[in-house]
C-alpha cells in the first residue's frame, strides 16, 4: 500500500465512523489514505458534477474513493483531475473487504459435476400449461433434467404427448413410473432416463431402450440392487444404482453408510440420491440440507440427485441445490472451506454485522441538524432520530409512539415509510441480519432488491 495513497471522500455525518475504519484497517494492512470531507450532511446524496465543484484532490493521491450512493459519472471528474475515481460499497462497513477485493476475488463457481432431475410432481394432473411452467421454472432454477411424476394405481394416456412436446421445447425429460405402457410412451417419445427397475420390473423394462435408475427391492437387501444392474446391463441397458435415501426416523443414517457400502464395492457405477426424501420429509429449512447432501454426493461421487419442491419450505429447493452442488465443488476440488467463498445460501441470517455501538450513535445523532430520520438496528434496539430528538428501544410501535409524541404530525407518506423501515429493522433484529436504511435485507439467492427512498426521490426529481 505504501506507494499508493487513497483519498476517501464524504460527508460530515460518516466522517467519524469512516475515520474508524480505515484506521483499524490501516493497521493492520499498512493503508496510505486522507479523508476530504465535503460541505453535506448525507454522503448519499452527493452527486458528481456536484463534487466536481467542492472536492480539491491534494497531490500525491493515486486514487479517490466516493461513497457508494454517490450519483452520477465519475469520468468527469477523472478528467478534471485526471486522477481514478471509484465507487466504493454503499455501506462504509464494507470499505476493508472493498479493498482488499483484488486479493480476494469472488470464485465464480461455474464447475459442478452433479446433475439435476426436477420432479414435476403428480404430472399427469397439470394441464399442458402447468407442465410447461413448472418445467420452465425447474430449467431456470438449475436443472438439467425436468422428471415426470406419474401416479400409482393410475396410467397417463397423454404421457408420450407430453414427453415430446418437452423435447421439442428443448427439454431433457426423464419418467418416474413402475406403469409399463406410461414408461413405453415416455421412451418412445424421447425420455433418455427412467425410474426406476427393481427385480419385479426388471424383464420388461430390459427391453425398453433407455437409461435406467436400478433401485434394490427391499433396502435392507442391497444384493438386490446389484443383480438388478447386471441384469440390464447383460440386455445392453445403462443403469445408475440408487440404494434409497431414508427419511430421518427411517433408517437414514443406514442408508447414507449403503451408498458408501455401493462405491466402495463399485467405484466406477455411476449413483442417483433422491434427495427429496431428506428435504421434503424434514420439517427444517431445506438450503442447509441440500448443501450438506450436495458434499455428500459430491465426495461419493453421486452424479445425479431426484429432487422436487412439493412442500412449501422447498419451494427453491432446485435452486438451492443448484448452488450448493457448484459451491461442494469448488470446496473439494480445490481443498478449501466452502466458506467467504459465496453468500447465495445464507438465506436466514448475514455473513457479518457492523454495528456503530452507543457513543457511536449519540454521537452521530448530536451532530445531525436536518428533520430527516437515520434508522439503525443493532444490540437489541431500533434507534431512529433527526434534530428533535433520538429514540430507541426493541418494539417499533412504542418507539413510533414516543417519536410521535414528540415531533407531532407526520405526513401519511412520511409515516408510511418509518413504518417501513422501522418493522424491516426489526426483522433485521429478530434474524441476526444486518439493516441498512433505504436498502433491502439480504436474504442470499432469494433478495429481492427495492428502489430506496433516495433513488425514489432522485428519481422523481429528474425533468420529463
Amino acid at each position: 500500500m505504501t506507494s499508493t495513497r487513497l483519498l476517501f471522500v464524504t460527508g460530515r455525518l460518516a466522517e467519524t465512523p469512516l475515520r474508524a475504519v480505515l484506521a483499524d484497517y490501516a493497521r493492520v494492512s499498512g493503508l496510505n489514505y486522507d479523508v476530504a470531507v465535503l460541505p453535506i450532511s448525507v454522503a448519499a446524496l452527493m452527486q458528481c458534477d456536484w463534487v466536481a465543484r467542492k472536492l480539491t484532490v491534494p497531490a500525491g493521491i493515486t486514487q479517490v474513493v466516493l461513497p457508494g450512493w454517490c450519483g452520477g459519472d465519475v469520468g468527469g471528474l477523472e478528467a478534471q483531475w485526471q486522477v481514478p475515481f471509484v465507487k466504493g460499497p454503499k455501506d462504509l462497513f464494507d470499505i476493508p473487504e472493498f479493498l482488499g477485493r483484488g486479493e480476494r476475488t469472488p470464485p465464480a463457481l461455474n464447475d459442478y459435476s452433479i446433475e439435476i432431475l426436477a420432479e414435476i410432481n403428480h404430472a399427469a394432473r397439470c394441464s399442458e400449461r402447468e407442465l410447461f411452467s413448472q418445467a420452465e421454472h425447474f430449467r431456470n432454477s438449475g436443472a438439467d433434467v425436468i422428471d415426470l411424476g406419474c401416479i400409482p394405481g393410475e396410467t397417463w394416456e397423454g404421457i408420450g404427448t407430453a414427453t415430446r412436446r418437452l423435447r421439442e421445447a428443448g427439454f431433457r425429460v426423464s419418467v418416474d413410473s413402475f406403469n409399463r405402457r406410461e414408461v413405453e410412451a415416455a421412451v418412445e417419445n424421447g425420455a433418455e432416463l427412467v425410474l426406476s427397475a427393481h427385480p419385479g420390473n426388471r424383464d420388461w423394462a430390459a427391453g425398453i431402450p433407455a437409461e435406467w435408475v436400478v433401485i434394490p427391492a427391499d433396502p435392507q437387501r442391497p444384493e438386490t440392487l446389484d443383480e438388478t444392474a447386471d441384469w440390464l446391463q447383460a440386455a445392453g441397458r445403462q443403469v445408475r444404482w440408487d440404494p434409497i435415501l431414508e427419511p430421518v426416523g427411517y433408517g437414514f443414517a443406514a442408508s447414507l453408510e449403503r451408498y458408501y457400502a455401493v462405491r466402495r464395492r463399485r467405484p466406477d457405477v455411476p449413483l442417483l440420491m433422491g434427495v427429496g426424501n431428506l428435504t421434503e420429509l424434514s420439517e427444517v429449512d431445506s438450503a442447509g440440507v441440500n448443501f450438506l447432501l450436495a458434499a455428500l454426493c459430491e465426495e461419493l461421487r453421486i452424479g445425479s440427485v431426484l429432487t422436487t419442491e412439493v412442500i412449501n419450505w422447498c419451494r427453491s429447493a432446485v435452486q438451492e441445490f443448484d448452488h450448493a452442488r457448484r459451491l461442494a465443488r469448488y470446496a473439494l476440488t480445490r481443498q478449501t472451506l466452502p466458506k467467504h467463498l459465496d453468500g447465495r445460501l445464507l438465506l436466514l441470517r448475514d455473513p457479518k454485522l457492523h454495528e456503530l455501538g452507543a457513543a457511536g450513535l449519540e454521537e452521530l445523532a448530536r451532530r445531525v441538524t436536518d428533520p430527516n430520520f437515520r434508522i439503525f438496528a443493532e444490540r437489541g434496539e431500533l434507534h431512529i432520530f433527526n434534530r428533535d430528538g433520538y429514540w430507541h428501544g426493541p418494539d417499533p410501535y412504542e418507539v413510533f409512539d414516543r417519536l410521535l409524541a414528540e415531533v407531532g404530525t407526520l405526513t401519511p407518506q412520511h409515516a408510511f415509510y418509518l413504518g417501513m423501515e422501522l418493522m424491516k429493522a426489526r426483522t433485521a433484529l429478530t434474524l441476526g441480519k444486518q439493516y441498512t436504511q433505504d436498502e433491502a435485507l439480504r436474504w442470499g439467492f432469494l433478495t429481492v432488491e427495492e428502489s430506496s427512498a433516495l433513488e425514489r426521490r432522485r428519481h422523481e426529481s429528474r425533468p420529463p
